[in-house]
């Protein structure tokens, strides 16, 4: 077993990325024994592509890497709670382990509004854990969103 705090930052590191770069600010890293075989951020606006969710940029990313879309014994660290589209992706890769930080009440699909890694109807259980680091991701969040209103409100007085 990896050391989630020292994943979680570099994933930290791809969220400010993202922030940087006016998206999301979500970042993943995808380890396998200890090493970093994928870290990716956030990138549906800049990509033009919904489905840029770190978490999928760095399955990809993994999976050319290794010539297999499968990735057991793979850990994933991501910085917010994945939603239903990255959870069927994680579990079709067969990880091991998805380590998150923040929960996301609207769309998280690990126990925060759904549970998908709960079902024992499907045929690959990833072991979830949350709340790693969860106080500097949701600041990262907050700060980002607060940012955002705070511009839109200024272009409405501005127009």
């Amino acid at each position: 077993m990896t050391d989630p705090d020292f994943f979680m930052r570099l994933a930290l590191r791809q969220a400010q990325q993202a922030a940087d770069n006016g998206e999301v600010p979500v970042g993943a890293v995808l380890v396998r024994d200890g090493q970093v075989l994928a870290q990716s951020c956030n990138a549906p606006i800049g990509l033009h592509d919904p489905s840029a969710h770190a978490e999928m940029r760095a399955l990809r990313a993994a999976a050319e890497l290794v010539g297999n879309y499968r990735l057991p014994g793979c850990e994933l660290y991501v910085t917010l709670e994945p939603c239903a589209m990255c959870a069927g992706a994680i579990m079709h890769a067969r990880l091991a382990r998805v380590v998150y930080a923040a929960a996301d009440p609207k769309t998280g699909a690990a126990g925060s509004v759904i549970d998908l890694f709960g079902y024992p109807q499907l045929n690959h259980h990833t072991v979830v854990q949350g709340g790693v680091l969860a106080d500097e991701s949701s600041q990262l969040l907050r700060d980002f969103f607060a940012a955002r209103r705070s511009a839109a409100k200024l272009r409405k007085l501005a127009g």
